[in-house]
């Protein structure tokens, strides 16, 4: 499984990386939008961790470019992963298209569980860690 995580703080890619090397999974790193943005024209992904809060182009704008592309991969699975814990930060990210939210600090079950449920929702074809 190969996954691009878009978040500008280097610390928090090293975590979710090591989480994810214990699964086995592979994952790229981008430490701002635009940077995430060509690395999903040039590559494949099966999912897309995306933060809200970076400099320049924001999570949501970003969430919002993946969903209005042209081709498959605007289906791309998303989950957003942030330290903001407004009240309603949960239902604006999936109205625009996020597929799960989790909170920072990110439990490794937590994020194994949302990529699984994501995946089986999407019709990953078994991909789930």
């Amino acid at each position: 499984m190969n996954i691009l995580f878009i978040e500008d703080d280097p610390m928090n890619r090293r975590v979710v990386k090591d989480m994810l090397d214990v699964a086995g999974a592979t994952m790229a790193e981008a430490s701002w939008a635009e940077e995430g943005l060509a690395r999903i024209d040039a590559e494949t992904f099966d999912v897309i961790l995306v933060d809200l809060r970076m400099p320049g182009t924001d999570g949501f704008e970003t969430i919002r470019r993946i969903r209005g592309r042209g081709d498959e991969k605007a289906e791309l699975p998303i989950i957003v992963v942030t330290a903001d814990t407004a009240v309603d930060l949960r239902e604006r990210c999936l109205a625009i298209g996020a597929d799960d939210v989790l909170f920072k600090p990110v439990a490794m079950d937590a994020l194994f569980d949302s990529i699984g449920r994501v995946l089986a929702v999407r019709g990953g074809g078994g991909m789930i860690l």
